[in-house]
């Protein structure tokens, strides 16, 4: 059975919701404030709570930080590839999500920016897994490298999925040259995909992200509630939103590249993952915090009204 091979980092997000930022200097009041997992927990909650296996590849600390972050994965049925990593916490988020949902991240990296290539040896990945790759993970010194070289000597049957994430802003970089071309799936965001390609409009950027993956590579790009775009070079195709009362936008493309990742692996054709994908997306952005993806249950009852 397939599974999903997660790379990338968990931390752990201070989710604190507020009416508006304050200006520099400023100081307001929060209106809820809580600790959750996050970061690539989301990703791989949503996969799991559909129906997929999940294997977290990267490392956790061993302070309070990554004891919440376990008790996180465990709950949800999620394997851990590594033993806590010692001497050092997991990571934290400050994540500020204001009226309008719009949301604002301070990150500080903790254990989870550390693995090597050994921590990557711990898990041989079968012919029908599914490998997930953040871009965070290429902004991490000690990390990147090890991830790349592993990647690179992944079988060709292995699918590799690319999340690019906000500070992935541009394809010339040495690492980022490395990898394009063992792409087979990219998920993004509207604004990280014209970030990446320099276009104006997600029309522009989808032909301009064909140009520089290899042909065969599957496209998906985040259109809010207006929801994707999806397919390959020639082929990409508009799959349309849900209408929804959003209160908070904090992790709803995790949970669409989550979801959408498990359709396929159930045999799903792109389009048909990416209405399920659009659906739990959807229904994320009308809940509180990071990790609120729903489960197959809850999609398919918004597919069906």
């Amino acid at each position: 059975m397939s599974r999903l091979l997660h790379t990338g980092q968990v931390i752990v997000d201070l989710v604190m919701a507020l009416d508006t930022l304050p200006a520099t200097g400023g100081d307001v009041l929060a209106q809820s404030a809580s600790f959750e997992a996050g970061g690539g927990f989301n990703v791989m909650a949503a996969a799991r709570r559909n129906g997929l296996p999940v294997v977290y590849l990267g490392r956790h600390g061993n302070g309070r930080f990554g004891d919440l972050a376990r008790a996180a994965m465990q709950a949800e049925g999620i394997e851990m590839a590594l033993a806590a990593s010692a001497g050092k916490d997991t990571g934290l988020c400050v994540s500020l999500t204001e009226a309008t949902t719009e949301r604002t991240f301070i990150s500080h990296i903790g254990a989870e920016g550390e693995l090597n290539a050994e921590d990557l040896a711990r898990v041989v990945p079968q012919l029908d897994d599914y490998v997930y790759v953040s871009g965070y993970s290429l902004l991490l010194e000690v990390k990147a490298q090890p991830l790349i070289d592993w990647l690179l000597a992944l079988p060709r049957e292995i699918v590799v999925v690319f999340d690019p994430g906000p500070l992935v802003k541009a394809p010339d970089s040495a690492l980022m040259r490395t990898l394009l071309p063992r792409i087979d799936i990219w998920t993004s965001n509207g604004p990280e995909a014209l970030a990446f390609t320099g276009a104006l409009d997600i029309a522009a950027a989808l032909p301009e992200l064909s140009q520089h993956l290899p042909a065969e590579t599957l496209l998906v790009v985040r259109d809010g509630p207006n929801g994707c775009w999806v397919g390959r070079t020639g082929s990409v195709e508009h799959v349309p939103g849900f209408k929804v009362l959003a209160v908070d936008s904090n992790g709803a493309g995790d949970a669409h590249a989550g979801v959408f990742i498990a359709g396929l692996a159930k045999g799903l054709k792109p389009a048909e993952a990416a209405r399920r994908a659009n659906a739990a997306a959807a229904l994320a952005v009308t809940r509180w915090g990071p990790a609120t993806s729903p489960g197959t249950a809850e999609v398919d009852a918004l597919l069906t009204e």
